[in-house]
């Protein structure tokens, strides 16, 4: 895995088949599909609202003014040189947080770019990360189990969200 800092100090990591970068604003397209095809479990406010909101063109401003969640690079397969999801840290730079496109599931995408955020968080000086999960997500429940996180409990507010830790 290769790790850089990019003009403005932005991460930018390259795995093999992976580059994981900032955001670009036409790929909000993007993120309005992943936020389309999520399961119904997911709570409404993570899901598409019924006013349709958002739209691509509150994405688009987000990703224009930064107000995307800090930390979530695109993760941009090298080969074909498209957006597949992301991947990164939130909550201050300690929670991990991965999410692809349903068509791009099973062929180890999302362990490859987590390998390398985890990697790279160990190489920033971060001791101990955390994720959470939902108890019905065994998917992202086995990348985070091959990653070496470990469950340590619920969380609090959702009691089927599962956190899980790892030391680096």
């Amino acid at each position: 895995m290769a790790a850089e800092l990019t003009p403005g100090h932005e991460v930018v990591l390259e795995t093999d088949r992976l580059l994981l970068r900032p955001w670009r604003v036409a790929e909000a397209v993007v993120q309005r599909e992943l936020w389309a095809e999520r399961d119904p479990r997911v709570p409404p406010h993570r899901r598409i609202d019924a006013a349709g909101h958002p739209t691509v063109a509150e994405l688009e401003e987000a990703i224009r003014t930064g107000r995307s969640p800090a930390g979530l690079l695109a993760i941009e397969r090298k080969a074909e040189g498209d957006v597949i999801g992301y991947c990164g840290l939130i909550d201050g730079g300690g929670e991990l947080a991965f999410e692809l496109l349903r068509r791009r599931w099973g062929r180890g995408y999302a362990t490859e770019a987590a390998t390398a955020v985890v990697e790279w968080a160990g190489s920033a000086g971060h001791g101990r990360l955390w994720a959470t999960v939902w108890e019905w997500n065994t998917a992202s429940r086995r990348v985070l189990a091959k990653l070496g996180f470990t469950e340590a409990g619920r969380d609090a507010v959702h009691g089927t969200t599962l956190v899980t830790t790892k030391q680096l």
